[in-house]
């Protein structure tokens, strides 16, 4: 019998990422399963970003494929693309909002672009996504009149507002103090487990790492793909790779050094 999570929601083969004539990524293969917590690692200008993009329809690959929920997006026509999109959502690193819209016009976004909905079901949806990311009531309010966390938030609604089977994250924690860190931590934690929504992040933050990820890739500029995968847990302790090793050790590191 066919265990459904381990059934790849996401097969990434031999893709290879170019700006031009520089090649940022090559022959990068990996799968997402169904309802996990996978994250995308690495340091600055390794590449994250730029998968992230492939993986959403953004960008076009060099070669390779990319097939989400069984459709190759790096070939689907823009109807084919248009189903896969209604199907994900996505959290940028600047959460994305209309500061001339309030929350509940910003929600409104995804359901007016993909959905013939009645206003009635619209302004259900709304209160019920704000409720699940704790903005019950700020339907009416501004991105301007919210905190950096709480906008955060808005953001995470408008990403679910199509009830989509897969979230991805580009650096949802940027800007974004400790507490409130954590506290986004548990709450992606919950809708995760709550809905069994496929969760696909891009970071390079520790705690969030080993309080969510269940499994990760892990980028480096130089290689220009892959060098580790797996528990983070794991490699942090087992891996013989320096530059591995450097990664998951930098607060150890940074303490020693002020020592």
């Amino acid at each position: 019998m066919i265990n459904e999570a381990e059934i790849p929601v996401i097969v990434v083969e031999e893709l290879t990422a170019r700006y031009g004539e520089e090649t940022i990524l090559e022959n990068v293969s990996f799968e997402v399963r169904r309802g996990e917590r996978f994250m995308i690692l690495g340091g600055s200008g390794c590449g994250k970003s730029t998968l992230l993009k492939h993986m959403i329809g953004l960008l076009k690959p060099a070669s390779g494929r990319i097939v989400v929920d069984g459709i190759d997006i790096a070939r689907a026509d823009e109807d084919r693309l248009r189903e896969v999109r209604s199907r994900i959502g996505v959290l940028f690193q600047a959460d994305a909002l209309f500061g001339s819209m309030t929350l509940a016009q910003n929600v409104t976004l995804p359901l007016a672009e993909y959905t013939d909905l009645p206003p009635e079901r619209i302004r259900q949806i709304i209160r019920m996504k704000l409720g699940l990311v704790h903005l019950a009531g700020y339907e009416n309010h501004m991105p301007s009149e919210l905190s950096g966390g709480m906008r955060k938030r808005a953001g995470l609604a408008r990403a679910m507002a199509l009830d989509p089977m897969l979230l991805f994250f580009d650096e949802p924690w940027a800007g974004l103090d400790p507490v409130t860190a954590a506290e986004l931590d548990i709450l992606i934690r919950r809708i995760n487990e709550g809905l069994g929504t496929t969760m696909v992040f891009v970071t390079q933050e520790l705690a969030s790492i080993f309080s969510l990820a269940e499994r990760v890739i892990m980028l480096h500029k130089e290689a220009r793909g892959i060098i580790a995968r797996g528990d983070p847990r794991e490699l942090k302790e087992n891996s013989s790779d320096p530059r591995v090793v450097d990664f998951f050790n930098r607060q150890a590191a940074a303490t020693r050094s002020n020592e």
